[in-house]
């Protein structure tokens, strides 16, 4: 692309007020300028104090809309969603986004129902229901349109991420972490006075420190206690308040009156609201951070972005304990606190104690150090090379074309093509359509026709009724892509395929590859192989405790997957250590009417289940997860990805996994030495669980999930499979890709 990214960044927060949501805003414009791209901000409310306003503007590559001293709006009220959005619609067709990064539920809301800037959103959402329970009574048909409308969801935790897949399908392949952003401090972080003298006395006040809102949740108002009841145990302290949101509580109307005059309580010194910069340098000069909340916001899948600010200024920072603090600062970290007299005994601890300030300093630096503003423009600089693929990803031959190659795509059935999808559509010189089959054999066919004689060059997803109707109908210069999957070998519609029509075929494995030589009598040098692609950065989320002991399997249906046998590699497992459980993602047999309607099939899975259930052993270890498309949430339970199938084409499940720091573990079905590295096959069930205690008892698991995902990274990236499926529009690829495809150690 000739041309710089440009993007529009709107938060539906006002940068009057210094808060957390406010700070996201200056701190995503120098993110996506740091990353190369025009920013353009516009501002949601007047201007009555620059102190966010000011850093932003004196950004190089971006510019800031005020829209009311710009004569944009009218009036003096903050924009509202609906005056946003026109406001963005008017601004996006002078000058044309590339990307529209929004925050705000009621803002995105209104941006998806218009459908402006479908597909070229990227959401930024925290203001959502974040338990299950309160999640299950709200209309979340709303955040579906807004998933279905998102380019990203920009998900701030890993926990946020994984709730937002749960729960809406469409999130799903499309959401990514945009973890908060601490900047780098414009001045030298100080070294604060000693705490105590040479005789062990008190040498100086403890200096505490809050910044952001002041709030109930927050307890800001019985941290302003912290001084007198510290005074009453000997340690003299000064609470530092830096802030000037005082919220407004409907259920509390006296709580905005007395937050306010605490806050000239005895040894409470309030600052009102500063400019960030001003904010972290006063936070400097203490010894503690305040982060203590109500344990109603225990279950918050938020990160406060003050706390890692903290943590980079060398302050330690008292802590509610939750799943995710512990994750993130180690279950054994010293001042996690549960009530006001736990945040008083903390304080206590490092004032007295220099030892335990020190390793709680030490363990909140090395946690902010991962939310540095270098680490946000990596990340964005990946975020904008999977939505925005150039230079590499591209072939040569498509640079510089006079015209975008126009690119159809025709399939029944997208699910093994959406990456490839995504990305083609993304390239700057292809125009790509779609040719939707509403079943394997039923079509429109006068849109057919017109698409036909439209494309340059066309890709028939599976090798079924599209291959033979398109083949048909190749016009002279037309270069056209098949690939072929498994079952496609055994339909009665491959004979009528014109094969001379066909340019390459694509199969999925070197084993796949040789068997339709042998089945179709094709031209060798047709057949070529790009293997499945493995979205590895999408599947690479932290494990779960007890992962080790967890197997997993994806899909059990036809009887061809052999589940029977995964069940007795966990009888085999539980005989001898009954913390191994198998975990089974799949749709059931009776939901496929094909497979339930025949004999053997309804009497293989009968007896199965018939087994599971009369076995305690294997019972009361065995879960079935519904189907859907939040594997790579699924898969952060899992230590141990099986497949025990008959055969199959290439088995995706297994490079998942190892993409999800999993280890596969396959049994011998034809072809998989021509995909997996012999060291994941094993020839039996016995063999299997063998390894599987071996390797788990010796403590090599972490050790062999390791190797597991630098294999799979090297062998079938999405980036690099997505390449080959770029260069193949407009040059053969060679045949000798059916020899292999597995980059081994």
């Amino acid at each position: 692309m000739s041309r710089k990214l440009r993007a529009l960044v709107y938060g539906d927060v006002d940068l009057n007020i210094l808060d957390g949501s406010a700070i996201w805003v200056p701190s995503m414009a120098e993110a996506l300028a740091g990353a190369g791209v025009e920013v353009t901000v516009l501002l949601k409310a007047p201007v009555e104090t620059d102190r966010l306003v000011a850093p932003i503007e004196a950004m190089t590559g971006v510019e800031v809309i005020r829209p009311f001293e710009m004569g944009l709006t009218q009036g003096t009220k903050p924009l509202s969603p609906v005056g946003a959005q026109n406001i963005m619609i008017d601004l996006d067709e002078k000058q044309h986004f590339d990307l529209i990064v929004v925050r705000g539920l009621r803002l995105v809301t209104a941006l998806a129902g218009r459908a402006h800037f479908a597909g070229r959103m990227w959401t930024y959402i925290t203001d959502i229901p974040q338990s299950v329970t309160e999640f299950a009574s709200w209309d979340s048909e709303k955040l579906r349109d807004v998933a279905a409308s998102s380019r990203f969801m920009l998900c701030q935790t890993e926990e946020l991420r994984d709730f937002l897949e749960s729960h809406i399908d469409e999130a799903c392949g499309h959401s990514v972490l945009w973890t908060p952003v601490v900047p780098e401090p414009e001045f030298d972080v100080p070294t604060r006075d000693p705490l105590l003298s040479a005789d062990g006395a008190q040498a100086r006040p403890i200096r505490l420190v809050y910044t952001g809102k002041f709030a109930p949740m927050w307890n800001t108002l019985q941290m302003t206690a912290l001084p007198s009841m510290l005074a009453a145990r000997g340690i003299e302290a000064e609470l530092h308040m830096i802030g000037d949101k005082i919220h407004d509580d409907p259920k509390d109307p006296s709580y905005k009156t007395r937050m306010r005059e605490a806050l000239n309580s005895p040894g409470v010194i309030w600052h009102g609201g500063v400019a960030r910069q001003r904010a972290m340098e006063l936070t400097s000069a203490c010894d503690l951070g305040l982060s203590w909340r109500a344990p109603h916001m225990d279950a918050s899948l938020e990160l406060s972005t003050k706390v890692l600010e903290f943590g980079s200024l060398n302050v330690p920072v008292i802590l509610n304990r939750t799943g995710m603090h512990e994750r993130l600062y180690g279950v054994d970290y010293p001042l996690f606190a549960a009530d006001i007299h736990d945040v008083v005994d903390a304080i206590e601890t490092v004032a007295r104690d220099r030892v335990t300030a020190d390793r709680a300093t030490l363990a909140c630096r090395a946690v902010s150090e991962q939310y540095s503003m270098r680490v946000a423009i990596d990340r964005m600089k990946g975020h904008l090379n999977r939505a925005f693929p150039v230079g590499a990803d591209a072939a040569p031959q498509l640079a510089n074309r006079a015209e975008r190659l126009k690119v159809l795509v025709a399939s029944h059935d997208l699910k093994f093509f959406s990456r490839i999808q995504d990305h083609l559509a993304a390239e700057p010189e292809i125009d790509l359509r779609v040719d939707v089959w509403a079943t394997l054999n039923n079509h429109d066919e006068a849109l057919s026709e017109e698409l036909a004689a439209w494309a340059d060059v066309v890709i028939l997803e599976w090798a079924g009724p599209n291959a033979v109707w398109y083949s048909r109908h190749k016009r002279p210069g037309q270069r056209m892509i098949m690939r072929l999957h498994r079952f496609e070998l055994d339909g009665p519609w491959l004979r009528d395929i014109e094969i001379e029509a066909i340019d390459q075929v694509i199969c999925v494995s070197p084993f796949y590859a040789q068997l339709t030589r042998q089945r179709t009598g094709w031209p060798a040098d047709k057949i070529v192989v790009i293997p499945n692609w493995v979205d590895v950065e999408m599947f690479s989320r932290p494990k779960l405790e007890g992962a080790p002991y967890t197997l997993g399997m994806i899909g059990i249906a036809p009887l061809r997957k052999r589940p029977d046998l995964g069940l007795a590699v966990l009888d085999s497992l539980r005989r001898r250590d009954s913390r191994f459980r198998l975990s089974i993602k799949s749709k059931q047999p009776w939901d496929y009417w094909w497979i339930w309607r025949r004999p053997e099939e309804l009497a293989y899975f009968t007896k199965m289940y018939d087994h599971l259930r009369n076995t305690p052993r294997l019972h009361e270890a065995t879960t079935f997860d519904g189907f859907g498309g939040d594997v790579p949430v699924w898969l952060r339970r899992i230590g141990w990805v099986l497949s025990t199938s008959d055969d199959e084409s290439f088995h995706l499940a297994p490079a998942e996994g190892m993409a999800s720091g999993a280890v596969p573990a396959l049994l011998p079905w034809p072809g998989s030495d021509s995909i997996y590295d012999t060291r994941w096959i094993h020839a039996d069930t016995d063999a299997m669980a063998d390894s599987i205690f071996e390797t788990v008892q010796s403590g090599r698991w972490h050790d062999e999930a390791a190797d597991a995902h630098r294999q799979v990274r090297a062998s079938f990236p999405l980036p690099m499979v997505c390449a080959e499926w770029t260069r193949v529009l407009v040059e053969d690829i060679s045949p000798s890709t059916a020899e292999g495809t597995l980059a081994r150690d």
